[in-house]
């Protein structure tokens, strides 16, 4: 009988094969949110026979503009394991700002100053979060109940006129308005700053483990410090925005952003734990929280019950999150 050489198989043994879980295809993490929003569209349909017009999807996108340039900030910092929790307040008094600014010194000065406020706004929180060491959330809680009280004490209960920056709401193409274009831009950017930079790839580095990241000689405070930065960017973006699609202000301006855009975040497969999730996925998010308030409020459900499905859906986003870090974990 001829001897065997080792490593290789007999004709009567059988053939080695790759495991079958190997073979297994992976569906992409953000195919049950593609699905579930799917199944929200074809159940308004049948529910409305204006959800599903031309008319009705701009509404939809414009309506989710200010919440999804305030969540693009917001992704990048939960990747890189952070949070803003400002959003809301800063957008307010941004607009504020904007506002008074506008009344003594004519709008491109106003402009200016708002950048300013944002920006501030973003370095404040970066500063104390990756200088001073405050953890995220307590800075960025104390920041949204310090620039909500400003907003009030100089503003008061009244709203504030802006005249002649109305350039939000006009629709130059396919009669979707300005403001919606720019949630688009500012999400197409993120996604590629994201999924295709050097700065994209070091958030989710640090947010998977922050310790290891600085061990390889990742600047892991200078680059969070800029994703604050860019936060209060997007909270100038959407002062100058809200500003112009009501034409004024008030002290109430902006309150409850802070849940719907971590609402998105979340729900869009951002892990709380940072180091994984993506801008495509909280667009999905945006949609799928969009889409249910258009489709209630077109069917004549109360208001206050959006807040509550707003609410559930949060507890499910952080439910499948804590589920999917398990099943990671093995």
């Amino acid at each position: 009988m001829p001897e065997q050489v080792p490593g290789t198989a007999s004709a009567t043994n059988h053939p080695i094969t790759a495991p079958a879980t190997s073979r297994r295809i992976k569906a992409p993490e953000w195919a049950a949110l593609l699905l579930f929003l799917l199944a929200e569209i074809v159940f308004f349909s049948f529910n409305s026979p204006y959800f599903l017009t031309w008319p009705n999807a701009v509404n939809i996108i414009t309506a989710l503009s200010i919440t999804g340039i305030l969540a693009a900030g917001g992704t990048i910092l939960l990747i890189g394991g952070q949070f803003d929790l400002s959003v809301g307040s800063g957008t307010a008094f941004v607009a504020l700002t904007f506002a008074l600014a506008a009344q003594h010194m004519g709008i491109m000065p106003a402009v200016g100053v708002a950048l300013l406020v944002g920006l501030g706004i973003g370095v404040l929180n970066g500063f104390l979060v990756t200088v001073v060491g405050v953890n995220a959330l307590i800075t960025t809680l104390g920041s949204l109940a310090i620039f909500r009280g400003l907003t009030l004490s100089i503003g008061g209960a009244s709203s504030i006129r802006i005249n002649n920056f109305d350039w939000a709401i006009s629709r130059p193409f396919l009669d979707i308005p300005l403001s919606a274009m720019v949630f688009l831009l500012v999400a197409v950017i993120v996604g590629i700053v994201l999924a295709r930079t050097v700065f994209g790839r070091t958030i989710y580095a640090i947010g998977a483990n922050e310790n290891a990241a600085r061990l390889v000689g990742i600047r892991t405070k200078r680059t969070l410090f800029f994703g604050f930065v860019i936060s209060g960017l997007c909270m100038t973006t959407t002062g100058l925005v809200s500003a112009s699609q009501l034409g004024s202000t008030s002290g109430t301006t902006g309150i409850g952003l802070e849940l719907a855009v971590v609402t998105a975040i979340i729900l869009g497969g951002t892990s709380l734990k940072g180091g994984t999730g993506s801008m495509f996925g909280t667009v999905l998010g945006l949609l799928i929280v969009g889409v249910l308030n258009n489709g209630m409020t077109l069917m004549n459900i109360n208001s206050t019950w959006q807040q509550v499905a707003a609410g559930v859906l949060l507890i499910l986003a952080v439910s499948f999150d804590q589920i999917r870090q398990r099943i990671i974990r093995g």
